[in-house]
C-alpha cells in the first residue's frame, strides 16, 4: 500500500514502519530544521534527537487529534520540545563537568585519616542544607533533579547552592593551608 499524507497516521497506527521512511522523506527538511535551530551542532546530538523524534511519533500516535491542528504541525512540535530536551540535557552536562572539575581532589574523600578530617573540617563551614546537598551531590553522586526534588527546590537553586559552597570551601582551604 502506498503511503500518503492523508494515510500516514492510520499507517502508523497499523505500525507499518515503511511511514516512517515516508515521514523522513516528506518532512525530514523541516524536523532537520527545527532541531538544529535548538541544540548547538553537534551530529551526534542531533542523529539521536532525531531518532527520539521519530520514535516518539511512533509511539504517541494515538494522541495526535487532527481536529486540533495538522500532522505537519504535531511532528514540528514534537521535534520542537524533543531538541529543547537535548538542549538542557547538554547544559546540565557541560554545568556539571564543570562544577566537579572545580572541586579540587583533596576536597573529596580520600583514605587518609588526615585528609578525611580535613575534608570533615571543610563540610563544617557549611550550612546544615549546604552540607547536604554537597555531599549528596559529590560524595553520594545523587543527580541535581532528584536532590531539588527532595529539597522542594528549582535544579538552579541546587546548583547555586553548590556554587556557593565550593567557593566558601575554596576560602576555608586556602586560609587553612
Amino acid at each position: 500500500m502506498n503511503i500518503t499524507e492523508n494515510n500516514v497516521v492510520q499507517q502508523i497506527k497499523r505500525k507499518n514502519e515503511k511511514a516512517i521512511t515516508f515521514i523522513i522523506n516528506q518532512h525530514g527538511g523541516l524536523l532537520t530544521a527545527i532541531i538544529k535551530r535548538h541544540l548547538n551542532y553537534h551530529q551526534q546530538d542531533y542523529e539521536e534527537c532525531l531518532d527520539d523524534v521519530l520514535l516518539s511519533i511512533w509511539n504517541n500516535i494515538d494522541s495526535f487529534d487532527p481536529t486540533k491542528n495538522s500532522f505537519k504541525h504535531w511532528i514540528a512540535a514534537i521535534a520542537k520540545y524533543k531538541a529543547i530536551d537535548y538542549q538542557r540535557r547538554q547544559l546540565t552536562i557541560r554545568n556539571q563537568q564543570f562544577a566537579v572539575s572545580d572541586i579540587d581532589e583533596s576536597m573529596v574523600m580520600t583514605k587518609q585519616p588526615p585528609e578525611i578530617s580535613f575534608v570533615e573540617d571543610l563540610l563544617e563551614q557549611l550550612s546544615g542544607s549546604e552540607r547536604k546537598i554537597f555531599e549528596k551531590y559529590y560524595l553520594e553522586g545523587t543527580p541535581s533533579s532528584e536532590i531539588a526534588k527532595e529539597f522542594d527546590a528549582k535544579e538552579s537553586w541546587i546548583y547555586n547552592k553548590l556554587s556557593r559552597g565550593r567557593k566558601k570551601l575554596k576560602r576555608f582551604s586556602k586560609s587553612k593551608v
